[in-house]
């Protein structure tokens, strides 16, 4: 009796969330800066005039015979642990890296433009929760080799890291993937309960961008400009309070011509059911001003998944 009641309760969701299976993030895998240097796995751009060294990840899988391997061990790790991985070096092999600073936008009348580095080009692609790193060191012992590895995660968003987790494997002849997929075997439950306690907290505060909002040089209006009796910037907050998860959000710095919004904190998916990021919720907002009382025309630019800018006063 008691098995057939559980069955109608799971049929029908009587049973509470909170013992249903959980959902866990999306991740990507990739080496380390760090071992892209170590290994001449670098390549320069051109942001704006500055140039920016950065990993070259299409050369690192195409040249390097451990990355592969190394990455597959570590993904059918976490893939054990039912997290979704994306295949970075596939999405990798579609994406012309050596390219990415005329992977620009323009204003129409203006030419200002906005410069994504390749890495933040590859994570708006594959648009993953989180993004492990690795990258190890070998060591020459006498009863083999031991290898010293350090393992990252880091919020895609934000770029903050949001779990670790480094070691020493002991002495062994066995290969490198086997040695390091061992390794971090042994440290995964840490590491996955660091990285649900953080989606944990994105699933109920809400994922965290940044949003700008800016205005053009020939606009004739600004931030300051009243609408209805209230300054544009206080529109945009009141909107800001309704739309964030519990009105969270921080006006970190403001002019008549520049607000900058940082620990904007989103819902995970629209009402569609489709993930959101700043570049979905800056859209949002940028239809709002288009209607009345506003009737502002803007320009949504963005860098990576958790920034985006909004340009008033014309495409």
């Amino acid at each position: 009796m008691k098995g057939n009641i559980l069955v109608l309760a799971v049929m029908f969701g009587f049973i509470p969330l909170s013992i249903k299976a959980q959902k866990k993030p999306t991740i990507m895998i990739l080496p380390s800066d760090n071992w892209c240097e170590m290994r001449y796995f670098m390549t320069t751009y051109d942001n704006q005039g500055t140039k920016v060294k950065t990993p070259d990840y299409q050369l690192a899988f195409q040249q390097d015979t451990e990355i592969g391997p190394v990455i597959s061990k570590i993904g059918g790790l976490l893939t054990s642990l039912d997290y979704s991985i994306k295949d970075a070096e596939q999405e990798i092999k579609s994406i012309n890296l050596r390219t990415a600073e005329d992977n620009v936008t323009y204003s129409k009348t203006s030419g200002a433009s906005l410069v994504e580095s390749p890495l933040d080009v590859l994570k708006r692609r594959i648009k993953s929760d989180v993004l492990i790193q690795i990258s190890w060191h070998i060591n020459k012992e006498i009863g083999g080799r031991s290898i010293s590895f350090n393992l990252e995660a880091f919020d895609t968003y934000t770029s903050k890291r949001i779990a670790s987790s480094t070691g020493t494997t002991l002495p062994s002849y066995d290969p490198i993937p086997v040695m390091l997929e061992q390794a971090v075997k042994e440290r995964i439950a840490e590491f996955d309960a660091l990285m649900m306690k953080w989606y944990q907290d994105q699933e109920t505060n809400g994922r965290e961008i940044i949003l700008t909002i800016r205005c053009w040089d020939n606009w004739e209006n600004d931030l300051e400009t009243e609408y209805d009796g209230e300054e544009l910037t206080d529109c945009i907050q009141d909107w800001l309070k309704q739309h964030t998860v519990s009105g969270n959000y921080s006006l970190s710095d403001g002019t008549e011509s520049f607000a900058q919004f940082e620990q904007v904190r989103i819902p995970l998916f629209d009402e569609r059911g489709n993930a959101l990021d700043a570049r979905g919720f800056a859209t949002q907002l940028r239809k709002y001003l288009n209607r009345p009382p506003f009737n502002i025309t803007s320009k949504v630019m963005q860098r990576g998944l958790g920034e985006a800018i909004i340009v008033l006063g014309e495409k």
